[in-house]
């Protein structure tokens, strides 16, 4: 399951970012389709069964507690 990090301070910065950059990581300096929100990074990370942990710019958790 993918959820957005619980912390609102966080989020509510990520999001402001993303405004900002018309939706491209705020936290990446290179504007190209794999770093548009949600990241390339991200979503193959999602892809892999075994990954547990947020997305590199920390907005989005993917939680594997539902697998055990």
């Amino acid at each position: 399951m993918v959820r957005l990090n619980e912390n609102p301070e966080i989020v509510s910065r990520i999001r402001e970012g993303l405004k900002q950059t018309g939706g491209y990581c705020p936290c990446r300096l290179d504007r190209t389709e794999d770093t548009k929100c949600m990241c390339k990074e991200f979503r193959d990370q999602i892809a892999d069964p075994d990954f547990e942990g947020y997305c590199h710019c920390l907005l989005y958790y993917k939680d594997n507690s539902d697998k055990k």
